[in-house]
């Protein structure tokens, strides 16, 4: 029950909702098939059917979408106490790919674990639904991203954002994070080349409000960075349990 208690999915709803101890002993149940993927690993293929749902305990992933012409448009960036394919198990076939960025550990779990988990807790149910919204939230984030940002703004925003997700599941701080992506994993998400990825992230380093290097992220000037991103937290609803 202790690794529950400390694990990243039980922070993370616990943001939105404090858990009871019949709680946790559902999401307990979440954790009996524990698998490990490579990085590189691809975890679900678009289109695929009959495809798992994964709890990410250690490491980070990418779900991603391909172009025809052999682009990738990455959708988020996973990280520890994140779903992975949710939508997978509740509709006929995968929407998306999901791969793993670096090697990871997590939990395989089907749609009669996600629907006997809402059955017996309720609140827990409330909780998971709290953290799907907040996905979408996100998603809606990016889209502005791409559609009316400018590329220093969309990276200062992404970087902000991850920073954010990390810290509240223990894994960052307001100082900064470690961070695995790469400048293509970050033009990828952004709708950037490599190259562009580059001079960004030079200007913020050299702005003094950001530095990326040897897989760190170092936020520098962190009011200065959310000024320039018009960063807020408000739509990732990290304030505290709503209900307890």
């Amino acid at each position: 029950m202790k690794l529950v208690e400390s694990s990243p999915l039980t922070r993370k709803l616990s943001a939105f909702v404090a858990l009871s101890e019949a709680d946790l002993e559902t999401l307990a149940r979440f954790h009996h098939r524990r698998r490990t993927f490579p990085a590189g690993h691809t975890m679900m293929h678009e289109g695929q059917s009959n495809a798992s749902a994964f709890i990410l305990a250690e490491g980070w992933a990418c779900s991603y979408k391909m172009l025809p012409d052999g682009g990738r448009q990455v959708i988020n960036f996973q990280i520890p106490g994140d779903f992975l394919g949710l939508r997978s198990i509740l509709f006929r076939s995968s929407d998306l790919s999901l791969e793993a960025l670096t090697d990871i550990e997590a939990s395989e779990v089907f749609a009669p674990d996600i629907l006997g988990a809402f059955a017996r807790a309720p609140r827990l149910a409330t909780a998971v639904l709290w953290a799907s919204s907040r996905d979408e939230a996100m998603m809606v984030e990016h889209l502005v991203n791409l559609g009316r940002r400018s590329a220093v703004e969309r990276m200062a925003h992404l970087l902000l954002e991850l920073g954010a997700r990390l810290n509240l599941v223990g894994v960052g701080d307001r100082t900064g994070f470690s961070c695995p992506l790469t400048q293509y994993h970050l033009a990828d998400a952004l709708g950037l080349s490599a190259i562009h990825v580059n001079r960004v992230l030079r200007q913020l380093r050299e702005d003094g409000m950001v530095t990326f290097q040897k897989g760190r992220v170092v936020f520098n000037d962190l009011a200065r960075l959310q000024s320039l991103a018009g960063f807020d937290t408000a739509y990732m609803d990290h304030e505290g349990p709503l209900l307890r």
